[in-house]
């Protein structure tokens, strides 16, 4: 129903999973003309957003130079940089005067090259000499040489770099695009900045699902099978509820304390939640900070440092509130009986050990991950909160040892 330049810049706009589910509706042959108006690498992504079986008829409906361009694109790491580039654009020599370069990337710019902000100065045998703006080309006198006025302290990636740490590079920067190169220092394409756009959210929703405890989903929400669903959320709690029985067993342990000083199991959801809230804070601020780099693993003494200090702090403020509360509530109804004063001391004392624990292995856990390898967003907020439950049951108890012993134990 649309016109074709609305059509076109529809389809465009559309995500690469509803290009691909819109072209398989249409069927390959009469998908030609759509993705022909695709960049190679949004044809690349397109073509593995589509079934196995159905990529080869629909890589047959792209021009001879094009498949040649996303047959090497695909070649690549799905997450590398050279997955996501884009190995068209705006190239120079670097003894033409500005003048001809000038008539010359406006031959490329109607041949549809997409990245247009920077012009690359690129050697015989491909390797790349500088990078020059256009602001700054058109600025320079006709007749002085590319050579003279192009940049050559640049920045670029290899093939093989992270796409999020491309995005960050970017972001650090300043830069609206980025030239990848090989080994040799040949230049192979450019990363943009609409490029990582999606790199940028697709890592950032994966994260959050990890700390969440749960796998990371490979689909959109609505789209991912039950089945599957099931799969990656019931590991974790699996997981998780197996970690929960050593709370069980913990507390089994302390079975003639319990017995002896029923008040303290009023206490047990209270001090263990404390302690789980308070790691979860500390472990998710950590993830996040190691994600925007604004933390390193040399930087784990400095974090280990600030945790204990901040997890005292804050142990003191919630030990404060629990004595206060205690307190409040025996002068309103003699409820914690004679020794009610020993009680909440021995609750404001846990609280004070057990968040400042939480926040100190919340923290660490994160830096532990990514030292042996492992992605330190899967240190999530009800691993840690199940880690810290144990560890809060036995600090609980061995300070009511300390205190209580001699009365209610």
């Amino acid at each position: 129903m649309l016109g074709a330049n609305e059509a076109a810049d529809f389809f465009l706009a559309l995500s690469t999973r509803a290009q691909a589910e819109l072209l398989q509706e249409l069927g390959p042959e009469r998908s030609r003309p759509w993705i022909r108006l695709l960049a190679p690498d949004d044809a690349a992504d397109l073509l593995q957003a589509l079934p196995a079986e159905d990529r080869f008829s629909f890589m047959a409906l792209l021009d001879p130079v094009t498949q040649g361009e996303v047959s090497a694109l695909l070649a690549y790491a799905e997450d590398a940089a050279g997955g996501v580039m884009n190995p068209r654009y705006m190239r120079l020599r670097p003894d033409i005067p500005v003048e001809v370069a000038i008539r010359y990337l406006r031959r490329q710019a109607i041949r549809g090259i997409e990245v247009i902000d920077y012009a690359y100065v690129l050697g015989s045998d491909m390797r790349l000499l500088g990078v020059i703006s256009f602001r700054e080309l058109f600025a320079a006198p006709p007749e002085q040489l590319v050579q003279d006025i192009m940049h050559v302290d640049l920045v670029t990636v290899a093939e093989e770099t992270d796409q999020e740490a491309v995005a960050h590079l970017l972001v650090d920067e300043g830069l609206l695009a980025i030239p990848v190169v090989d080994a040799e220092g040949r230049m192979k394409g450019v990363v943009t900045a609409d490029d990582v756009a999606g790199v940028v959210q697709e890592e950032a929703t994966e994260d959050i699902q990890k700390i969440g405890g749960s796998e990371a989903l490979d689909e959109p929400y609505l789209q991912i099978g039950f089945l599957d669903m099931v799969r990656k959320r019931g590991r974790w709690l699996a997981a998780l509820f197996l970690g929960e029985m050593l709370t069980a067993t913990a507390m089994g342990f302390y079975e003639a304390e319990i017995a002896r000083a029923v008040i303290l199991a009023l206490f047990v959801p209270l001090i263990i939640s404390s302690g789980g809230n308070s790691g979860s804070q500390a472990a998710t601020l950590v993830i996040r900070a190691m994600a925007l780099g604004e933390v390193r693993l040399r930087d784990w003494w400095r974090v280990a440092r600030r945790e204990i200090l901040t997890g005292l702090a804050l142990g003191c403020l919630l030990g404060f509130i629990g004595l206060v509360r205690i307190l409040t509530w025996q002068a309103i109804g003699h409820v914690y009986g004679v020794h009610y004063l020993l009680v909440a001391f021995t609750v404001a004392g846990s609280l004070v050990g057990v968040v400042m624990f939480g926040t100190f292995a919340g923290s660490m856990l994160p830096f532990i991950l990514r030292r042996i390898g492992a992605d330190p967003a899967s240190a999530s907020a009800p691993f840690v909160a199940t880690l810290v439950d144990v560890t809060g049951l036995i600090i609980y108890f061995s300070v009511a040892r300390l205190i209580l012993g001699g009365t209610l134990l």
